[in-house]
């Protein structure tokens, strides 16, 4: 890598294959799975199913896009850094300081959901104190070293994993061998004999997306593990491209076999999916142990949302587009400075928990989805160029997003696709009124801050 593309990081590389892997897995899958599948069920049916493999294809040329720049350059501060480095210092920034909005705002959401599913064991527990309680553990987890959020991270992950497989197993015996249901076999008929297995119609169809792309939230995180991880060269791509299955196997898997033994139309009104399923096999804690899957689920969202703000404010300061304050780093090789800042704005989540704590995961998900979709647009608008400049400087790229740049502005319409459609949905549109005033508040700051930046920072080789 050549002395003018990279900026100077101190982080360790802490993170092992199976870190790098399992955060990757645990990535693809968020509260939105357990929490957020039952109304995305509502509005379009069994086509959801095609919904998630439609939106997880485009997720995938995403990554792919994200994952050809942080094979070829792995840093911290990923897209932030290479749109600083291709599309020009302000892109930097407002990329930067909007990602690390984004996961201020999803991580008010999680443990907003973590109050919640804990008042299922402790309903007196008023749902602010949980959620500071989780605030505060994840905060000394991300500050003690970067293998230690990957510890956290693996053991997250693998509960969910566990979780989902054992619902595609227990759900595929019910539906083919009738397990649970006197050994008579349900069969595939609810995918069709409940309104046609599109019964809200093209509109119900294209509604359902704004979910769905929700859900996959977290994905690009992979690019930030990138300034850290042992491997990037190999780990990285073995994460990006196993991306499809795991959205074959847990999305279209899982919502699959809950439609196939529930009809659409009663998935929701009767409590979470999972737990249905688990509890017609005779599992008398199947509830608790859902509830226990969606809270370790959100912290691990919560620990990922900590760990990635603070890796975006260390870069922001090295670019330049950052305080200097948030460029050092601790003696266990954390950007300390920068965790504990998005802990702090993070209490304001648990002030509306406190104020509003039944209408503040639907506010801050709709925000955080407009947030996602910049990010991912500003990825796949950075690899435009990084590609043609490679290219005109002769470069050899080692991992290349296939069938570019075609697939690129496919990808780009659909993100301009779902921003429409959220522009129809009450529940969704308030997040297109506060994007605008976020976009204007980052221009004013950038150009108010412009000078007392760090202008001399010059960019340097990547830190081993």
């Amino acid at each position: 890598m050549g002395q003018d593309v990279q900026e100077q990081e101190q982080l360790r590389r802490g993170l092992s294959d199976r870190h790098i892997q399992m955060i990757a897995l645990g990535g693809a899958i968020g509260v939105g799975l357990f929490y957020g599948s039952a109304t995305t069920i509502q509005l379009t049916g069994p086509a959801v199913m095609l919904s998630y493999l439609l939106g997880g294809i485009i997720i995938f040329i995403i990554m792919r896009a994200l994952g050809e720049m942080a094979v070829a350059e792995p840093v911290s501060g990923s897209f932030s850094s290479y749109a600083n480095r291709y599309l020009g210092r302000f892109a930097g920034f407002f990329t930067g300081w909007t990602y690390w909005f984004l996961w201020i705002v999803v991580g008010m959401a999680e443990i907003s959901a973590f109050g919640i599913y804990i008042q299922y064991w402790f309903p007196s527990v008023p749902q602010w104190i949980s959620a500071l309680a989780a605030l505060l553990i994840m905060t000394l987890v991300n500050l003690i070293n970067v293998k230690s959020y990957g510890e956290f991270e693996f053991w997250f992950a693998m509960i969910k994993v566990v979780t989902i497989l054992g619902l595609i197993v227990v759900g595929g015996l019910i539906i083919f061998f009738g397990l649970g249901n006197g050994g008579h076999a349900l069969g595939l008929a609810n995918m069709w004999i409940h309104g046609g297995f599109m019964p809200n119609g093209l509109k119900g169809f294209a509604l359902a997306f704004v979910m769905v792309m929700f859900s996959f939230g977290g994905v690009e995180l992979i690019g930030i593990t990138a300034g850290e991880a042992k491997n990037p060269s190999k780990t990285i791509p073995k994460a990006v491209n196993s991306v499809i299955w795991r959205i074959l196997v847990f999305y279209v898997g899982a919502i699959g076999v809950m439609m196939a033994i529930y009809p659409w139309n009663e998935i929701g009104s009767k409590g979470s999916p999972f737990v249905l399923v688990f509890a017609k096999v005779g599992i008398p804690a199947a509830a608790s142990i859902i509830n226990f899957v969606v809270i370790t689920a959100s912290l691990s969202a919560f620990n990922s949302g900590l760990f990635s703000t603070g890796r975006m404010l260390y870069n922001l300061a090295l670019q330049g587009n950052g305080p200097k304050v948030f460029a050092k780093v601790s003696k266990s090789g954390t950007p300390a400075n920068g965790i504990i800042f998005s802990a702090a704005a993070l209490l304001i989540g648990v002030f509306l928990n406190y104020i509003i704590p039944a209408s503040v995961f639907a506010y801050v998900s709709a925000v955080a989805t407009v947030a996602m979709l910049t990010v991912w647009t500003i990825v796949l608008l950075t690899q435009l160029k990084f590609r043609k400049t490679k290219i005109a400087g002769g470069e050899k790229i080692e991992f290349k997003l296939p069938l570019w740049p075609f697939i690129s502005y496919i990808a780009l319409a659909f993100m301009v696709f779902i921003v429409v459609v959220m522009a129809f949905m009450p529940a969704t549109r308030i997040a297109l009124y506060v994007a605008p005033v976020w976009f204007l508040l980052l221009y004013v700051s950038y150009r108010m801050g412009k000078r007392d930046t760090l202008e001399n920072v010059r960019p340097q080789e990547v830190g081993k």
